[in-house]
């Protein structure tokens, strides 16, 4: 059994000799220090020895599989560190080479202006509409009717609005008030919502107007509300999203949703009130519709105006993001160029 275990320590030395890589080293201490090899064997059996037997192959079998394990360990760190070195220098990197521009996309300015309206209501107690009660395609009933605007009004005109072919009077909605009818229909006072979405109108496109823009409807219904509150909110509004030195104005108006109501203008940014074509010489640009709810509309939905008033208001995105970054056109919101879109 000694000359098996000296013949099996000098195969093993012999095939250590030759390794050529790290995956040889794997190979041979399977092949002799694994469970199953010859080696191992040896070692189970040594109880069937006598005692001094035991004490000689024991020693010897232990001493023989100590220094395969060391000479396989020497070997794998050489052949470790050579193989590294060759990996190092096949994949070194350049690190003083330009690095590749890899271009990504950006929310487009429409959605960022539409997530920093969003968000600053919603820090003075506004939520977002339910989906369902904001519909793009709507019927008069809820874009004209309940809004208090008669048969007769201009706006119902096919000047004004788009007409579908699925019924006579369903539409492409061209305003988002319908959402506070919806909402009021659905929800008990109080309420507190805000609404954006995309509205539609037969508009010629101009540098000022599209046939497609988006809005933010608006809506405060509770006890004890008056024009004051409509006026501190709008007034806020306008702090945290121009900044306190931008000059406002409140002007008187009518809208038939709405009594009494009031439009703002803000000072226009391309020319600084001095005129041009972005304002059509007037120095000011109107942003937003405001007003107290009229009591036909809350009663249109089954509140007590009595009981209960309400404000509610609605402004143009393009308008405010226009007036935010000084864009002169409002085209260039939908015409796609790159080298516009990418300043945002």
């Amino acid at each position: 059994m000694k000359d098996t275990l000296e013949k099996i320590h000098k195969t093993a030395l012999e095939a250590i000799e030759k390794i050529q890589s790290t995956s040889d080293i794997e190979d041979i201490r399977n092949t002799y220090l694994s469970r199953k090899s010859e080696l191992n064997n040896i070692k189970k059996n040594l109880k069937d020895l006598s005692n001094d037997d035991k004490r000689i192959i024991g020693s010897l079998s232990n001493q023989i599989s100590k220094d395969i394990e060391e000479k396989l360990n020497e070997k794998y760190q050489v052949f470790y560190q050579k193989e590294l070195n060759e990996k190092l220098e096949k994949e070194r990197i350049d690190i003083t080479m330009p690095g590749v521009f890899t271009p990504f996309g950006k929310t487009h300015p429409l959605t960022q202006t539409i997530d920093e309206i969003t968000k600053i209501f919603q820090g003075m107690g506004f939520s977002l509409v339910h989906n369902e009660n904001s519909p793009e395609v709507e019927t008069e009933y809820f874009n004209f009717d309940m809004l208090n605007i008669p048969k007769d009004h201009p706006a119902r005109d096919m000047q004004d609005t788009f007409y579908t072919k699925v019924a006579p009077n369903v539409i492409l909605r061209s305003q988002t008030s319908g959402a506070q009818i919806h909402e009021m229909l659905t929800t008990k006072p109080p309420i507190r919502v805000v609404a954006p979405g995309r509205v539609y109108r037969c508009e010629s496109v101009s540098a000022r107007k599209n046939n497609l823009f988006h809005q933010i409807e608006g809506l405060l219904v509770d006890k004890d509300i008056t024009f004051a509150d409509l006026k501190g909110v709008m007034n806020e509004f306008l702090r945290l999203y121009f900044g306190s030195a931008r000059p406002t104005r409140f002007r008187n108006s009518f809208f038939p949703f709405t009594e009494p109501s009031a439009e703002v203008d803000v000072q226009c940014i391309m020319c600084h009130g001095k005129g041009c074509r972005v304002c059509s010489g007037t120095g000011w640009l109107e942003i937003l519709g405001a007003g107290m709810v009229d009591p036909n509309v809350l009663r249109n939905v089954d509140i007590d105006p009595e009981v209960y008033s309400g404000f509610a208001f609605g402004m143009g995105v393009e308008r405010l993001a226009m007036l935010k970054w000084a864009i002169d056109d409002i085209r260039l919101f939908f015409n796609n160029d790159v080298r516009f879109l990418k300043q945002f």
